[in-house]
């Protein structure tokens, strides 16, 4: 067998070198399924609200990896039992654990595909991956779909603090500069055990803890959730609502051969096949943006003005409230829009709509974060911190919001 010279290490500018592990790792970065990752973004639209955050879910998956091996690390060196099978196994579960994802991330997640998730999509393009790589992902499947008897396998790649979040966070603070979001991560892995077969962090590690939630909760509002990021995400959903619903009209719009097809088939998970995972492969961030250039010039009223504010950033006007918008306010927004521009209900509430944002940091009731004591007894963080802002942590908050056009449309 003749030797490769195959790269082994990627630079990163957050952890600094990533080393590859093994050839299926490899050949899994070299697939082109994963190589797609390279044109998806990891914050879909916020980058027009921070600059700098232009970076993808690539640099993500890679990250993530690399915060695997350091658990590995940590959890065999505290005697904790990992084979080498199930070592691979957890690197690729959460190399793949995104592979899922469609054009500009969240964004698109339901627009392009109703009803389906990107864990879905991940798991039928490892099954695939599976096939062609003769079984070596069958552990990594059982891994990320929470069949592995070790549970704390599953909760290192999916929980309340899995290296998913541990990476998002630490890498989305960086290239959006917001420093609040900024969290220990080699710390807080340096905590991990496990007790009885599940994840537990260190007493220790408690105030780490609080860190990596408050983080969390500063990321969503001040960067996840911030009101200019919503209301892009909003009309590049409507944008694609308006393209099907002309399409379906007889109207013709120039698309990639990729996004064509969906939106002139309505797919959702009872006829997501493998033909649908081919050509969903194919689709990523540039398909999008071309046809946003493409369409700001369409005859069509709607489609040209949503394209036009998200290419120049000329966004609709967005008002965030503790109290849930009156009707009386926002009909009278609708009223003004349909009269300046001559348009049916249908046609301004595109340009007029209202919504909720949520954010809960930290969900007890899907899954806690627990505490291992010195005395040996395991404890929810949230009853033994004395950060009293861990329980408000806890509770869903709810922010109502409404969109309608500044001046001019």
């Amino acid at each position: 067998m003749k030797t490769s010279n195959k790269l082994k290490i990627f630079n990163d500018p957050i952890y600094g070198f990533i080393r590859i592990p093994n050839a299926l790792i490899f050949d899994l970065i070299a697939d082109p399924y994963f190589q797609r990752l390279r044109r998806i973004s990891q914050m879909g639209l916020s980058y027009l609200v921070y600059p700098g955050a232009h970076h993808t879910r690539f640099h993500h998956a890679l990250g993530c990896m690399y915060l695997m091996q350091k658990s590995i690390q940590v959890l065999r060196f505290k005697g904790v039992e990992i084979t080498e099978i199930e070592e691979e196994g957890l690197l690729c579960a959460i190399l793949l654990h995104d592979i899922g994802h469609g054009p500009f991330s969240h964004a698109m997640e339901h627009s392009i595909v109703e009803g389906v998730s990107h864990e879905f999509i991940s798991l039928q393009f490892m099954r695939d991956l599976n096939e062609r790589f003769n079984g070596s992902l069958t552990e990594a499947i059982s891994i990320f779909t929470g069949n592995h008897s070790k549970k704390f396998l599953n909760q290192l790649v999916s929980s309340q603090l899995d290296m998913d979040r541990l990476d998002y966070l630490k890498r989305d603070s960086f290239y959006t500069g917001v420093a609040e979001g900024n969290t220990n991560a080699e710390r807080l892995i340096t905590m991990l055990n496990v007790v009885d077969g599940n994840l537990v962090v260190e007493e220790k590690g408690i105030y780490s803890v609080e860190k990596f939630l408050m983080a969390r909760r500063f990321m969503y509002w001040q960067v996840y959730l911030h009101k200019t990021a919503v209301v892009a995400e909003r009309l590049l959903i409507s944008i694609l609502k308006r393209a099907r619903f002309l399409i379906e009209k007889g109207d013709t719009l120039n698309t990639s051969k990729a996004l064509d097809y969906f939106l002139t088939h309505h797919i959702d998970i009872n006829n997501f096949d493998n033909e649908t995972l081919a050509k969903f492969a194919k689709l990523d961030d540039v398909d999008i943006l071309a046809a946003l250039k493409e369409w700001q010039y369409s005859d069509d009223f709607v489609l040209a003005s949503l394209c036009e504010m998200i290419i120049n950033r000329k966004l609709l006007h967005i008002k965030v409230k503790k109290e849930p918008i009156t009707e009386s306010k926002f009909l009278m927004h609708l009223n003004k829009v349909k009269t300046q521009y001559n348009l049916t209900d249908e046609d301004a509430s595109y340009f007029v709509f209202k919504g909720e944002l949520k954010n809960k940091a930290y969900d007890r009731q899907h899954q806690t974060i627990n505490i291992l004591r010195k005395n040996g007894k395991i404890t929810d963080v949230a009853k033994l911190s004395d950060h009293l802002n861990l329980n408000a942590l806890s509770k869903t908050v709810t922010k109502y919001y409404m969109c309608y056009p500044k001046e001019r449309v």
